[in-house]
């Protein structure tokens, strides 16, 4: 189930990253930087914190899903098309990319016996740790600082991860229906503009 999810995430992050490189007007390594770090980032973030060396160096079909990914964008000119960010097919993809790592950030966490507030933290971090460092790179305001609900999203499949490890009813289709009820809530609110109070 965890290797589900992290595909899940990797193939979703991997066009979000292009979608995000695309729209800043990076060159073709750029692109590749971008998709990379969003794809690869948070897992990797999350796997060192646990001492455990990374899925993404471990297994090979993550680094080809990613590149055949992003020829199959190439060759059918995704790049060519304007406003790419606001259509329904980025939106999804990043929202599935959101909560599959969310699931498997949790995942690592409780496997290694970490507490609610590591639980948290592990969601996060691999959830928006390639997104922050992407954006970062290309000196942009990270996208989960400046968009509702992105984060908390994340926080709250941490949670609820957390709430069947304690009560002993994990497993797929628990897990399954927090994925929906994740990137439901994340695409629902995009379009509804919801956000979380200014300071």
């Amino acid at each position: 189930m965890f290797e589900i999810a992290e595909y899940i995430g990797t193939i979703a992050f991997a066009m979000s990253g292009f979608f995000v490189a695309v729209r800043s007007k990076l060159d073709f390594l750029g692109t590749l930087i971008a998709v990379f770090l969003t794809a690869f980032g948070g897992g990797i973030i999350r796997d060192v914190i646990v001492d455990k060396t990374p899925f993404a160096f471990s297994y090979d079909m993550p680094a080809i899903m990613v590149s055949l990914m992003m020829l199959f964008l190439i060759l059918f000119k995704f790049h060519k098309r304007q406003d790419i960010e606001n259509k329904a097919f980025f939106i999804l993809s990043d929202s599935i990319g959101l909560v599959s790592f969310s699931i498997t950030g949790a995942m690592i966490a409780l496997e290694h016996g970490l507490n609610f507030t590591g639980v948290l933290a592990l969601s996060f971090i691999t959830a928006v740790g390639g997104g922050i460092t992407r954006d970062i790179i290309i000196n942009e305001v990270p996208f989960v600082f400046k968009t509702g609900f992105y984060g908390t999203v994340a926080l709250l499949v941490g949670a609820l991860m957390y709430l069947l490890h304690t009560f002993e009813v994990e497993g797929f289709y628990a897990t399954l229906g927090i994925f929906i009820i994740g990137v439901s809530l994340r695409v629902i609110a995009y379009y509804k503009k919801w956000s979380v109070p200014l300071i």
